[in-house]
Formats: structure tokens, sequence, C-alpha cells
């Protein structure tokens, strides 16, 4: 069985890798960070033999590169804190599941909440046991079927412990 549910879950990240270069295509060449590409430079000259690469056959890699924005948060203290989204959905309405992750340990890993699903997010501030976030999303009008967009803003929020344990939870609220 586990072969084919690997196999159902390959396919179905390979089509939403697919769908990833069409949202980024959609985005307006001006509104594109200039971190996308890189700084023009001299070419460098080769100073060896190559080395030849494999690919990973690691299934956990096809979540990684899932993986299509992060953002680290540096104001949390000693805590490694980020946020992150993968692709999926459809991109055309929304399709960045976001995320919040706190490491733990390298024994327990992350504890990773799921915010929501959107077109992007915008950090807009951030302080201990807190973020605030900018969210564009897609809407769609059910009486028409148009598809329309809107920008609200949330706050992001959790307990920071005294012991530097990680969150239980995190609580997601509404703001302007």
């Amino acid at each position: 069985m586990k072969p084919v549910t690997f196999l159902i879950a390959f396919l179905g990240l390979a089509a939403c890798d697919a769908q990833v270069e069409t949202r980024r295509e959609a985005v307006p060449a001006a509104e594109q960070t200039a971190s996308t590409s890189a700084p023009a430079a001299a070419p460098l000259t080769a100073a060896g033999p190559a080395a030849i690469v494999q690919p990973d056959a690691d299934e956990g890699q096809q979540w990684a590169a899932s993986v299509v924005e992060l953002t680290p948060l540096t104001r949390q203290g000693d805590r490694t804190v980020k946020l992150f989204g993968t692709a999926g959905g459809d991109p055309a309405m929304n399709g960045l599941y976001t995320h919040v992750a706190f490491f733990d340990s390298p024994a327990e890993g992350w504890r990773v909440f799921r915010i929501g699903d959107f077109l992007d997010y915008r950090l807009l501030s951030e302080s201990p046991g807190r973020v605030d976030l900018e969210l564009t999303e897609s809407t769609m009008d059910q009486a028409s079927g148009t598809i329309g967009s809107r920008t609200r803003r949330v706050i992001v929020g959790w307990a920071v412990a005294a012991d530097g344990s990680v969150p239980a939870t995190v609580t997601v609220t509404p703001a302007q």
C-alpha cells in the first residue's frame, strides 16, 4: 500500500510544482523582488574536474522542494522560528499553504502550525511571541463565479514560555 500512496503523493506534488511556476509568472515583473535573480558578475572559470551529482531519492526532499517562500523570524530570542509557504492547491485560488514553525530540538524537530491558504503573505512587524501579517487572498463570488482578491491583516501570536519550550498553540486574530 505504501508504494501506491507514495506514487499518488508524488504525482500530486508534481502537479503542484508545475502550477507554482504558473503562479510566479502571474506576478508582474515590477512586483518581483531583486533577490529572485543573481547580481550581474563575471562568470567563474573552472579550476578542476566537475563532480557528478545524482538526484536525491529521499521522499522528504519532495516536501522540502515544495517550499516556495521562507521568512526567518529574527526577534524571537533564542528560539528558532520561521514563517514558510508550500505550494499546493489551485494557484489561481490561493495555493500558498502558510505556516509558522518552531524548532524544538534535534530529537523532536519542528512544531508546525498551518496559518491558512493564501495567495501571498507579507511580514509587517515582529516582536517576541507575535508577528503581524498582511495577507493577499483570492476570493470567488459564488453567484457569478467571478474571481477577485482582497488584502487583510492578521496577528499571529503565541505564549513565550519562560523555560524556552515551544508553544502548544498559536492564535490567528483579525487585525486592522
